[in-house]
This record gives structure tokens, sequence and C-alpha cells, in this order.
């Protein structure tokens, strides 16, 4: 290991040359090191070898070049191990290095998008890559029953569906409760107030019931999904499933997804029930409506399509948010900030799918006349 300084043209321009191990870097201090300067460039051309310790002394360098009001410059790329060493010293409590310079003007327009594109890009191709492995170990399941792990996919429909029911019933219960107030407030005006009733229905059987239970678990069971699995990707136990010759996506992804595709239909159900039940009380103390004729109006305004309408959507609300939650989970990579972030995009990401999905079917039903 060896260190060179040259004053080339009025710039220095550090040579790092030989091997930078933790043999050579307890054996060997550099005895040249780069004086303050506004501007230096390490070059690591003729860098042979370079492990954590050589690294650190690297480091070193360019921090105290930098704390004597200096800008450090590499030559042809800083070394990752160097940034691997910056996160981590960040994670730990250090100051972070200090941010670069922002390019201002055009190229600073240019610059932010681009940035943006290939962000997009890369977010696309992992949902894509992802979306690809998990039709994959479908066709495999479908292919051998033996390969569906019943017992996971039980544990999650309990942990997704069972234990969902109380919150789920009673913000359905509560929402119709608000539906039928304020319908019965304006309804009141023009003597409509038997309408009621139509309007409880109809909104909670095609609309309110699936989506309020869809979003409910996205903020439930999507972010668990996200947390679970991103705490197995740090704790390296998806790597070892791996090691072990078995699939994370057979083993974590799918009796996830299926275990929400059979619950979320049925805690739909469950919220239509309580919301129509909300309605009912609302009736009878507002409008003085009995059970009976409530119950008959009911079975009035309701077509052939109402119901199924919305347990068609609970299927692919279901799909959605398990493919965000997983996909976010599977993600984690360096850090328990890492973590959170993706949990919490997991949340936003799954809710905000789940209505662009509802505003296509508004729009598919629509056409159809359903």
């Amino acid at each position: 290991m060896s260190i060179e300084v040259r004053d080339e043209g009025g710039r220095t321009r550090v040579h790092i040359r030989g091997r930078w191990t933790v043999a050579e870097v307890s054996e060997n201090q550099p005895a040249e090191r780069p004086a303050a300067a506004r501007a230096v460039e390490f070059d690591v051309t003729g860098l042979e070898g370079l492990d954590v310790s050589g690294a650190w002394q690297l480091r070193q360098l360019e921090q105290g070049l930098v704390r004597d009001g200096g800008r450090a410059a590499w030559s042809p790329a800083r070394p990752e191990l160097l940034d691997f060493i910056d996160r981590t010293m960040h994670e730990e409590g250090e100051p972070p290095p200090p941010a670069r310079t922002p390019v201002r003007g055009l190229a600073g327009v240019l610059h932010e998008v681009g940035e943006t594109v290939v962000l997009a890009k890369e977010g696309a191709l992992d949902l894509l890559g992802f979306v690809g492995a998990v039709t994959a170990g479908a066709g495999r399941i479908a292919g051998s029953a033996r390969r569906l792990r019943m017992p996971s996919v039980v544990r999650h429909v309990y942990e997704t569906g069972v234990t969902a029911v109380p919150i789920v019933s009673l913000i359905a219960f509560l929402i119709a409760v608000i539906v039928a107030y304020i319908g019965a407030q304006q309804l009141r005006k023009f003597g409509g107030e038997i309408f009621v009733v139509d309007l409880v229905t109809v909104s909670v059987l095609r609309e309110l019931g699936v989506l309020l239970t869809a979003i409910i678990i996205a903020g439930r069971s999507g972010s668990a999904y996200a947390a679970e699995i991103g705490a197995m990707k740090l704790n390296d136990e998806v790597d070892a499933l791996r090691a072990m010759g078995m699939d994370p996506v057979e083993v974590l992804v799918m009796p996830r997804i299926l275990g929400l595709v059979i619950a979320l239909p049925a805690l739909t159900v469950v919220a239509d029930a309580m919301g129509l039940a909300g309605g009912a009380l609302l009736s009878w103390y507002l409008v003085d409506i009995p059970l009976g004729q409530y119950v008959e109006r009911v079975q009035g305004s309701i077509s052939e399509y109402t119901f199924w309408v919305g347990i068609i959507k609970a299927p692919v609300f279901a799909v959605l948010i398990a493919l965000v939650g997983t996909l976010r989970g599977m993600q984690v990579r360096t850090s328990s900030r890492e973590l959170g972030r993706l949990t919490t995009a997991a949340v936003v990401q799954s809710i905000f799918l789940v209505i662009l999905a509802d505003a296509v079917f508004a729009v598919i039903f629509m056409e159809l006349d359903i």
C-alpha cells in the first residue's frame, strides 16, 4: 500500500496504489498524506485490493480533507466499501457526510428528471419480476397441491380475517349509521325518509362494505406483511430459506396471498351485515321504520347484482394488498429505517391501488349497466 501526492496543474492528485487490506494496514501506515487543499482527486486506478480496514483508512483521509474545508473527488469512482462505511456510521449516529452540491439550472432539472425516470424504471422492473415470480409460484402450486402449505394459509386466514372481525364490524356499523343519519336529514326536506333504506342498502352493499374493509385490511395486514418479511430479510432468514433449497415466494408470499383472498370476501360479508344493521337502527330511531318494514324495503331496493358487485371486488383488492405488502417486505435490504419506510409505503400504495381499482370497477359496471 502506498500514497503518492502530485500537484498537476494547480490541482492536487493523490495516487492510491497497492493492496489496502487488513494485513497491509496493520503493518504499514501511509507515510505521505495530502495537505489541505480546496480540491483533491483520489486516483484509485492502481488499487489492487481493498477490504473494510483499507476502506476505513481511505475514508479517514477523505474525512480529514473535508474537515479542513477541502473537496474530494474520486477517479474513476469512489469505492463501494466507503459508501458502505458511510451508511453504517450514519445509522450508528455519526453525522452524515456533506451533501453534494446541487446542480442548478437546466442541468439540475435534467438531472432530477433523469433520476426520477431511472427510479421509476427500477420500481417497474421490480414489480414485474415479483409478479412473474408469484405467477410462476401459483403455477407450481396448481400443478402440485403438495406445494401448498395449508397450515400457513390457515394461520394467515385467522390472523387477517378472524382477528379483524371486531374492528371491521365496528367501522362498518358506524359508517352506515352516519350515512343513514345524513340521508335522513336531507330526505326529510322532501318527505322521502323511506328512501333512507335504499340509500344505506345500495351504498353499503356496492361500495362502502368492501371498500372500507379493504382499507382497514391494507393498514392492518398489508403493513404486517411488509414488516414480517422485512424483518426476516434483515435477519437473513430469507437467504437461509434459499440456502436450504426452498423458494421464498412459495413459503412466504403465496400463503399470505391465498389467506387474504379467502379472508377479505368473508370480512366483506360481515361488513355488509353490520352496515345493514346500523342502517336499521338509525331508520328505526330517526324515521320510525320498524324492522319488518326495513327488511322488506331492503329486499325491494336491491337488484340481483347489488350484493355480488361488492363481493367480486374483494378478491381483487386482496391480491393487490398482499402483493404490495409482500413486495415491499422483500425489498428491505439494509436497516430498520428502511424497514419502517417500506412498511409505510406498503400501506399508502395498497390504499391507493384499492381506491384506483374501485374506480375502474365503477366505470366497468357503469358501461355494463350493472
